[in-house]
């Protein structure tokens, strides 16, 4: 599923009995997120891995997640990806990382955003299949025709794949301009490969043919710092086989994959700093909720949304919000220097623990939800609101995901999450925050729903 926006999460802010409000500016100007939105990436504490703490490959020893680490370029606005060598003589293509959809597909023609593109009758190795195949999502869509054709990863499991592979030969609102990537990696399951499941997906194909482990992991790093255009994009790893210790802080918590289309999990409550929405838990996954890499923000359902919004303008220190920074038309804006992200709430996501009786918590700070935006006038630094409304789906984009490690463990089906290393040192002192903890929790409404749908 794919959507260009920003990230979304938060904290909470008390003061003893007074409440003092702060004005806050605003920015209506234009301002095209997919060309100047550029979230470089904090300074990861490599300390661990220089000692070699580290489980340095996959029990059966296929692969090493060392060599994986930081195999991720971009940023949540234009999308992470990853470096790929497609065809025979090898034709090197950058690919975006999506979580969201099934579908490994590369621009094969000529686009005006984009720098080249796979050339089919480059490749010795490549074979048609005579399918046309034709793929939409959130913003942007194409089509084209399926083959198969021969890939390595340099920052991957090691051996060459064959794969299949969508050509791209026609696309609207798929390829934008700023973006460095010529592709899309769909790692979700068979269910929602295009035209039907028989087409195997990317990771099935990894797994069946290197025999590494049914899982894999990513930690993206472009939250919290200010945009630059010109500076490199910050990046993250997609380790593939298994679960790299490097990468995260404390433990790991899993919520149960309800079905094998998208990552589907339960989400039980939301909180706004300490406020909880006290929605009926069917309104979180109306009509379901998802973990997807390649939507860049927090998409909630409308009235989950709308009740988020209340809540932010009740608990946060801003004097007086302007419709138009929820509806992600107008920025916020503060002098230059000056971090707005003390004065907004904490955002708490419950999901089902995998022992169904409780729950956990994944709680996100406003770095995430509240994003920096490139320069305007050179004295503000303004940002935007990393969260918005959906008609199908609660989406847990990039927004949140830049916080934490998830972790895709197929084989058991669940989906993990811990503290990511790459939150730096905004997560410093506010570490409780971003823990997950265990709570008793005896309603099942969502599962019966589930099970009745």
């Amino acid at each position: 599923m794919l959507l260009y926006g920003l990230l979304l999460l938060s904290l909470s802010f008390w003061t003893s009995h007074s409440v003092f409000k702060i004005p806050l500016k605003m920015f209506a100007g234009k301002f095209n997120a997919s060309v100047q939105l550029d979230l470089r990436t904090l300074r990861k504490n490599q300390s661990a891995v220089e000692s070699g703490l580290s489980l340095a490959s996959d029990p059966a020893g296929i692969v090493n997640f060392l060599d994986m680490i930081n195999n991720l370029k971009g940023d949540s606005g234009r999308g992470y990806y990853m470096q790929m060598v497609i065809g025979t003589p090898g034709q090197t293509l950058n690919i975006l990382v999506d979580t969201g959809s099934s579908n490994f597909a590369v621009a094969a023609a000529e686009h005006p955003y984009i720098t080249h593109f796979y050339n089919r009758a480059l490749s010795s190795t490549y074979q048609s299949s005579g399918r046309g195949v034709a793929v939409k999502y959130t913003q942007g869509e194409w089509e084209g025709e399926l083959g198969t054709d021969r890939i390595t990863i340099p920052q991957g499991p090691s051996g060459t794949i064959t794969i299949n592979i969508a050509a791209i030969l026609k696309s609207e609102g798929f390829f934008l301009p700023g973006i460095n990537w010529q592709g899309i990696l769909g790692l979700a399951y068979p269910l929602l490969a295009r035209p039907d499941p028989s087409v195997e997906p990317f990771f099935n194909s990894v797994v069946g043919q290197t025999g590494i482990p049914d899982v894999f992991s990513l930690q993206m790093c472009g939250a919290g710092v200010s945009a630059s255009t010109t500076a490199d994009p910050a990046g993250g790893s997609l380790i593939m086989g298994g679960v790299e210790p490097t990468l995260y802080r404390g433990s790991v918590w899993y919520t149960p994959v309800l079905e094998e289309w998208y990552y589907q999990v339960e989400v039980l409550k939301l909180e706004v700093g300490a406020q909880n929405l006290n929605l009926d838990c069917k309104e979180y996954n109306s009509d379901k909720a998802i973990v997807d890499s390649g939507t860049t923000l927090l998409r909630l359902p409308g009235n989950v949304f709308s009740a988020v919004v209340e809540a932010i303008m009740q608990t946060s220190l801003i004097e007086d919000f302007s419709a138009g920074f929820f509806e992600g038309t107008k920025l916020a804006c503060w002098m230059r220097g000056e971090s707005p992200w003390r004065l907004f709430p904490k955002i708490s996501i419950y999901l089902r623990a995998t022992n169904t009786s409780q729950s956990f918590r994944i709680t996100i700070l406003p770095q995430l939800y509240v994003q920096p935006i490139t320069d305007i006038d050179g004295t503000l630094d303004c940002f935007r609101f990393g969260i918005s409304p959906s008609a199908n789906a609660l989406v847990i984009g990039a927004t949140v995901m830049e916080g934490f490690y998830v972790i895709f463990d197929r084989a058991q089906k669940r989906v993990g999450f811990a503290v990511s290393t790459c939150a730096g040192k905004w997560v410093q002192g506010n570490h409780s925050n971003m823990m997950i903890h265990y709570q008793s929790w005896k309603q099942f409404c969502c599962l019966i729903f589930f099970q009745n749908m």
